[in-house]
């Protein structure tokens, strides 16, 4: 059986018309925990609860515990669920994990059995024990990966659910919240629930975002960015003060700094080669980062591509410094703000 799409999980739980297992995974960790607690709720049932659910720690419980307790008959219902959450298939060992090869390839009709990963990414695509256990789930059962939404769909989800609690959401608004928080499920979900708070039941406005949302470190470093293109002094030193005064890692920060600039450097040298903005996408790993590319091409027009060159390397010596642990690292982090900023003063492009 091939692996299964969110709509067809659903369908199956709305008709009871389970699998004997199920393995639900992948970077967005709430739509795990959701549709895992969901598919558990629904295959349980609800005649004798406690005699008919079995929860695992997979970071604990033995393969036999796991084996022992879906084997076992469920208790005067037609059938029972064991849940077994973060079981590293990765990490165990070859009789274990020969054992759960053994269980998942004969899970009897009358269990169903949901393994799935709430704090865990495998690296399903290198790793060999995750491709042979993927591959026995899929001959028995249900696979189910649950990816990261891209900016469209989130800001579609961000609008319902504001709609849902009673708010007006613009979908412009909404991609200001994914801008400042990323594209994790959960932190976009908390954020528009304070936001929905604050207004009770009315328009969440570009100034409530502003004031309310909290900026994640990929968000306020590209700030940072923008404010040295644009030679905003004041602004670039207040936020790389915000940054340590949020014990931010200073190599973390310059990470990201420099992938600005990288974004600056092949959108003006896709332009300047007569190319669109998003040409670097087509060469590079953009999936579902393409407004970079868009945000890039905007703020690198007052810089050449010299002044670019000159940005990197002054990025590359400031690398070496933090990571060779030569001085103070936010006084590097601070001289680096001042030569980028004179760089993009003296030498912005005509």
């Amino acid at each position: 059986m091939p692996e299964i799409t969110e709509s067809s999980l659903k369908k199956q739980m709305e008709k009871a018309d389970f699998s004997s297992i199920y393995f639900l995974y992948g970077e967005e960790k709430y739509l795990v925990n959701l549709y895992a607690q969901k598919l558990i709720a629904k295959a349980k049932g609800t005649a004798f609860e406690d005699f008919n659910l079995q929860r695992f720690d997979g970071g604990s419980a033995s393969v036999d515990d796991i084996a022992a307790a879906a084997e076992a008959l469920p208790f005067m219902a037609e059938r029972k669920c064991v849940a077994v959450s973060d079981l590293n298939v990765g990490t165990l060992r070859a009789g274990e994990l020969s054992k759960l090869e053994e269980l998942i390839s004969s899970v009897p009709s009358t269990t169903v059995l949901v393994i799935y990963l709430a704090t865990i990414v495998p690296d399903v695509k290198k790793d060999k024990k995750w491709k042979k256990f993927i591959g026995i789930v899929n001959q028995t059962g249900c696979v189910l990966e649950c990816r990261r939404r891209a900016g469209a769909e989130l800001e579609k989800l961000l609008c319902r659910a504001a709609e849902k609690r009673g708010c007006a959401l613009s979908r412009r608004n909404a991609g200001r919240i994914v801008g400042y928080s990323g594209n994790d499920l959960q932190t976009l979900y908390n954020e528009l629930e304070k936001l929905c708070a604050f207004v009770q039941e009315g328009e969440i406005t570009e100034q409530v975002i502003d004031r309310l949302v909290v900026k994640n470190l990929e968000a306020k470093v590209f700030d940072l960015s923008k404010a040295i293109v644009s030679g905003a002094y004041d602004r670039a030193y207040g936020i790389l003060d915000l940054l340590f005064y949020q014990n931010e890692e200073p190599v973390s920060v310059l990470a990201v700094l420099s992938s600005a600039y990288l974004d600056l450097y092949r959108v003006r040298i896709a332009v300047q080669g007569g190319y669109a903005a998003t040409e670097p996408a087509k060469h590079f790993d953009y999936a579902r980062k393409e407004f970079r590319l868009t945000n890039a091409e905007r703020d690198s027009r007052r810089l050449s591509v010299p002044v670019l060159r000159k940005s990197l390397s002054a990025l590359l010596e400031a690398d070496t410094a933090l990571k060779s642990a030569r001085g103070d690292r936010r006084v590097v982090m601070e001289k680096l703000i001042a030569k980028l900023l004179l760089i993009a003063e003296q030498e912005g492009s005509v």
